[in-house]
């Protein structure tokens, strides 16, 4: 019989008391892991991946703003170059405004000048022309004398009869100018006496 009940026994199964401590021990061992491990894996895997959700985020933010700042940089240099091509567009209409009054100064200066050379000419032909009718009038009045066959040397009477002649003169000059009058254009020497 013992050959039977050594038969009976089977080498694969474990005795039933090793089975109960072996399932205690297995349950110790869960509860232990269950309660102090995994919380303790759970934790470090939860910062973990806090530690990298905020790298993430804070690249992200780093992203973000590196992006505001270049749009900002680019704004910036939008408006300089407007800024810079308002300035130079004020520049020359300024420039263009300096070369408009110099233009006029210049102009205004020609003409000054021109007036003050007129004016001079105008001022040296009237003494001319009165120093040649001071000269004329002597040699007519001493012509007038020679001719008359009297002294015109009564101041009065060679001053009217001067005036005369030069009168006579420019009627003469302007008659021709303005064309025949038909009349008569004679030195009459009968009016000084």
């Amino acid at each position: 019989m013992e050959l039977t009940a050594a038969e009976s026994v089977n080498p694969l199964l474990p005795p039933v008391g090793e089975i109960i401590v072996g399932l205690i021990t297995f349950a110790i061992l869960a509860f232990v892991v269950i309660k102090f491990v995994f919380p303790v894996i759970e934790k470090t895997f939860q910062e973990r991946r806090n530690a990298i959700e905020g790298g993430i985020e804070r690249a992200e933010a780093a992203q973000a703003e590196a992006k505001a700042a270049l749009e900002q940089y680019r704004a910036q240099l939008a408006e300089a170059r407007t800024e810079a091509a308002q300035i130079r567009d004020a520049a020359r209409a300024e420039g263009q405004q300096i070369l408009e009054e110099l233009r006029t100064q210049a102009q205004e200066e020609s003409a000054r000048i021109v007036a003050r050379g007129e004016e001079q000419l105008a001022a040296s032909r009237q003494q001319v022309v009165n120093e040649l009718r001071g000269q004329i009038g002597s040699m007519a009045v001493t012509l007038a004398g020679r001719v008359v066959g009297e002294s015109l040397e009564d101041d009065a009477r060679r001053r009217g009869t001067v005036d005369r002649f030069l009168d006579e003169l420019d009627q003469m000059s302007t008659s021709t100018a303005t064309g025949p009058t038909g009349g008569s254009s004679a030195y009459s020497p009968e009016g000084t006496r």
